[in-house]
């Protein structure tokens, strides 16, 4: 492991990918600190832009886009009680109270240095267990990588916020979406509806731009905006003796929380934070004050959002399965790069995948300087209002989906699934399934021919590799855990009526 990660400290180095790094935690901590924008709306329409990079040098940046965005959502939190990620709402609770209490710069403080810590332990448990992954990878047959993509896909429904129906259509959409086109085997063109356009599928980057940045904007316009800011300067950027005390068990269970989470598909940072918060509300020996502004309802959804921003990458560099729809973005990146990541890309791109884990390293020093020294731009760039940016964004937007293909098809493309993404969030259906979907879809389509044709149409070849029956039991498992409190709620209105 110290022999590749000198290989990956040597690409990451470069001048090229420093500076890509550098950019990607600039912008991302910008985007962090903007309410309204998000990282996956922001990759989705900076992807163009990557095409012309070497792929080592695209996926940097994005990545430190991704994690740095991570950074700068507490900023929000706690100068606006105003989350600008979903993974920082859980820093609000107690961040904005600390503000109101004149704390505001030990709560920005505790963010910085917790997401520091928690980003390098994270960045070591990938090095060290993305390697036996792979390892464990190469043994997998088509009927067990199809058994995987399934379980990713039935796991990123379950974890999903709001109704589990509406949750697993958008991944049977998804899925759908991505099978639209010409048939590799046969030749046959599938739901293209005679658009010639059609032939080679939906574009990627139409469809992403259109569900979560043009949706977007749309949906920050429906709604008014209000920012409150915290009365008084930001100042003493440092923490007491007790501070400490309090802040450092908070960071090492946060840490802990959001490696593990951050693995699982559909996890991520959200609900790493949303675990370490809670953890943090039962155990902490300030329990009974926590929402009143305790350091430690900061430090630990910091740490966890932060650690499982990085360890997401595990699943996405070593099997190929994107946990969120952030990695479901870089699968497309990568793919458009012409790599296919998986187990192989370790043989086959090793200067990639060391070097993007090398990079986070220094991408976690950036974002330590970005933010602390800096956070007086920060407050200042909170006061933009947002229809000054939002044109700005429409036009790089636009600008983006025609350089793909130079053509104006595409754009189209964007507009309808930018209406699409919006309605769907009238109707409380959340996109990001969809595009974890849309991006499995042809892969599991792939792996599943492949099986079939190797067991002579044995449909039972899934249930007879010991993986794949494993991963299936899991699938049925994840199910039935998902239905029973819907269950148990029918159960309980049944014995209220009959009661009644």
């Amino acid at each position: 492991m110290i022999d590749n990660l000198i290989l990956g400290f040597g690409v990451a180095a470069s001048f090229n990918n420093v500076f890509a790094c550098f950019v990607g935690a600039l912008i991302g901590t910008a985007i962090g600190v903007l309410p309204g924008v998000g990282p996956v709306a922001t990759i989705s329409l900076l992807l163009p832009f990557t095409f012309g990079m070497e792929p080592t040098t695209a996926i940097i940046m994005l990545a430190g886009i991704y994690y740095g965005a991570q950074y700068g959502g507490s900023t929000t939190s706690i100068l606006l009680n105003l989350p600008g990620e979903v993974s920082a709402v859980m820093t609000t609770l107690d961040g904005y109270q600390m503000a109101k209490k004149g704390r505001a710069g030990p709560a920005l403080a505790v963010s910085a240095i917790g997401s520091f810590i928690a980003g390098c332990i994270a960045t070591l448990v990938i090095a060290a267990v993305g390697p036996m992954l792979t390892n464990v990878a190469l043994k997998f047959g088509p009927a067990d990588y199809f058994s995987l993509m399934l379980l990713g896909l039935v796991v990123s429904a379950v974890l999903t916020q709001g109704s589990i129906m509406k949750s697993i259509s958008m991944v049977v959409l998804g899925v759908a979406l991505g099978l639209v086109g010409t048939d590799v085997q046969t030749g046959q063109q599938r739901f293209t509806f005679n658009i010639p356009e059609l032939s080679d599928g939906i574009g990627f980057v139409p469809l992403a731009m259109g569900l979560f940045g043009v949706a977007e904007i749309i949906r920050n316009l429906e709604t008014p905006e209000v920012r409150t800011f915290v009365a008084g300067k930001v100042s003493n950027l440092w923490l007491t003796r007790e501070d400490w005390r309090y802040s450092l068990p908070a960071i090492g269970r946060g840490t802990v929380i959001g490696t593990v989470l951050g693995i699982l598909p559909g996890g991520g940072a959200s609900l790493s934070a949303i675990g370490a918060y809670t953890l943090e509300r039962r155990i902490s020996k300030r329990r009974a004050q926590m929402g009143s502004g305790m350091i430690e309802g900061v430090a630990a959804p910091e740490s966890a959002n932060n650690a499982a921003s990085q360890t997401g990458f595990i699943p996405l560099l070593t099997l190929g399965i994107p946990a969120n729809a952030v990695m479901a973005l870089m699968v497309g990146a990568l793919i458009i790069q012409g790599i296919q990541p998986g187990p192989r890309m370790v043989e086959s791109q090793p200067e990639l995948f060391w070097g993007l884990i090398a990079s986070m390293w220094i991408g976690n020093v950036m974002l330590l300087v970005i933010n602390l020294p800096l956070i007086g731009v920060w407050v200042r760039l909170l006061k933009v209002p947002y229809d000054f940016l939002y044109p700005a964004i429409l036009i790089f937007c636009g600008i983006g989906v025609f350089s793909i293909n130079n053509n104006t098809f595409d754009i189209y493309v964007t507009v309808i699934f930018g209406l699409f993404g919006y309605i769907l969030f009238k109707f409380g259906c959340e996109p990001a399934p969809m595009l974890i979907g849309y991006v499995l879809g042809p892969m599991m389509e792939e792996h599943l021919r492949r099986a079939m044709l190797l067991s002579r149409g044995n449909p039972l070849v899934f249930f007879e590799r010991p993986i794949s029956a494993v991963l299936i039991t899991l699938c049925i498992i994840s199910l039935a855990l998902m239905a029973m409190p819907n269950m148990r709620r029918k159960k309980d209105a049944a014995l209220s009526e009959g009661g009644g």
